[in-house]
């Protein structure tokens, strides 16, 4: 694929969508274009968070390992990005991301992704937004699991 191609996919992504051309040219040049098959991993819960990665193409699951077994909390899909927690929160991987069809991904390092954070408070300001948006589903999750585990059984 060539750069200019890279660029044009960028920009539909929503936390580079205010980021100027240019400067997504040099995001393009500075990562790294990594294709996964169905069924690979990206990354597993507990790895050393080393990078971000935008899906170009493709789909993945995001998995979370429980005492309970492996359960999936999310789907991926084209334009998302997953692996910022780690670099943000300087942790180790919070889940796991396996591919379920063939995936394209830029991997973004993680001085890169923090250098562009610093650059461009406005991609800062929309990783908030994802973020905050993924906290609010989770939450909303969670509060309807909790509510059915406490809902007393019909008694027949």
């Amino acid at each position: 694929m060539l750069l200019k191609d890279e660029v044009e996919m960028l920009k539909k992504v929503p936390i580079f969508s205010r980021i100027a051309p240019a400067k997504l040219k040099l995001l393009a040049f500075t990562s790294d274009r990594v294709s996964f098959r169905d069924g690979q991993i990206l990354f597993r819960q507990g790895d050393t968070g080393d990078a971000a990665y935008v899906v170009l193409s493709g789909t993945a699951d995001i998995l979370v390992e429980t005492p309970a077994g492996q359960i999936k909390v999310a789907d991926v899909d084209v334009n998302s990005i997953v692996g910022e927690i780690a670099i943000l929160c300087d942790v180790s991987r919070t889940a796991t991301v396996k591919a379920t069809s063939s995936l394209e991904a830029l991997r973004i390092s993680k001085e890169h992704f923090l250098k562009l954070l610093t650059d461009f408070p406005e991609m800062a300001v929309e990783i908030m937004r994802v973020l905050a948006d993924r906290l609010y589903h989770t939450t909303s999750e969670l509060s309807a699991a909790r509510s059915r585990q406490t809902q007393p059984e019909a008694v027949h």
